[in-house]
């Protein structure tokens, strides 16, 4: 898998302490070479592997185990009753004190949210705590994310470097997608019980891809869908990618999906042409490895076309 990253392309002069509340925003500010002046992470911050050795600043407020509908119904609960499902550990914040928090007040249900960090802020932090907030719902918002980071850190060159080669990266795919003949019809599903399909940025990568997305549109947040829907659409191409789980964890869940009235009937199933993702590591995160995200559709879609090295790791076949 090709990575980029500007590390060590120019020196910057103000060492900052950063804390990132966000996996994507992690994942950026490593990449824009700035890995050094992270001093927290949020606890969903596995990427790049070397951030686990940061103190974790929040926790979940619900069991993260169990099936998809026990996580849906615990969330929903715990939303009932207050404005985020996780924790800031505020006294560790205080310890580590920071200069820049890095957030997000796009989803209450994927990160923490702004207003538990503008509080927190607030209480203990002071006014020389600058928040960064992102708020991705489409890919040109994760472009705008990137910069938001590298203009906090005084370094605004390097996220337009950075997304200079990324859109290169993209543009490679485009341009060998753009004028086929055939587009398979496409279902991309966040969540399993209750069915959610992907939104937000996910259709602009399906179309790049060169595929058609039946049910998503771009720039909205995930909705629930109905069985009936799905059965509708009747794609060429199911592709699973559960927001926040992997590929082991999506399998075990696959019963629940199989044992609809129809499933068996439905064009992708029958052709095999369902697909099992690692929705965690790649498409529900907004930052660099959205390239690699495409990479992988591209891959599913049109495998006589593009080999990225991505199977087994980012995506399986469904058996």
């Amino acid at each position: 898998m090709r990575t980029v990253s500007l590390k060590r392309l120019e020196p910057y002069v103000l060492r900052h302490r950063i804390v990132s509340l966000i996996a994507s925003a992690t994942e950026i500010v490593c990449a824009l070479g700035f890995e050094d002046s992270l001093v927290g992470r949020s606890h969903e911050c596995d990427y790049p592997p070397s951030v686990l050795q940061l103190p974790a600043c929040s926790e979940p407020k619900f069991n993260v185990h169990g099936t998809s509908r026990e996580i849906d119904e615990r969330v929903k609960s715990v939303l009932r009753d207050s404005l985020s499902v996780y924790r800031v550990d505020i006294e560790k914040l205080k310890s580590l004190n920071p200069d820049i928090i890095i957030t997000q007040d796009h989803c209450e249900v994927c990160a923490v949210s702004l207003n538990d960090v503008e509080e927190a802020v607030c209480h203990l932090l002071g006014d020389e705590t600058k928040i960064v907030s992102l708020r991705p719902s489409a890919l040109a918002d994760v472009w705008q994310g990137m910069r938001q980071i590298a203009d906090a850190l005084g370094q605004p060159d390097r996220a337009e470097k950075f997304i200079k080669r990324c859109q290169e990266r993209i543009s490679d795919i485009t341009q060998k997608t753009k004028d086929l003949p055939q587009r398979p019809s496409v279902v991309c599903i966040e969540w399993i019980e209750p069915l959610m399909c992907a939104c937000n940025w996910m259709p602009e990568l399906v179309d790049m891809a060169g595929g058609r997305d039946l049910l998503g549109k771009t720039g909205r947040h995930s909705p629930r869908v109905s069985w009936e829907q799905i059965q509708q659409s009747d794609p060429d191409i199911i592709i699973i990618m559960p927001c926040g789980w992997d590929i082991e964890r999506t399998r075990q869940e696959m019963p629940i999906l199989m044992k609809n009235h129809g499933w068996h009937q439905l064009k992708a199933v029958r052709q095999g042409q369902v697909f099992l993702t690692d929705g965690n590591q790649y498409f529900n995160r907004p930052g660099p490895r959205l390239v690699e995200s495409l990479e992988i559709l591209a891959e599913i879609m049109h495998p006589q076309i593009f080999s990225f090295g991505h199977q087994a790791k980012g995506w399986v076949l469904s058996k």
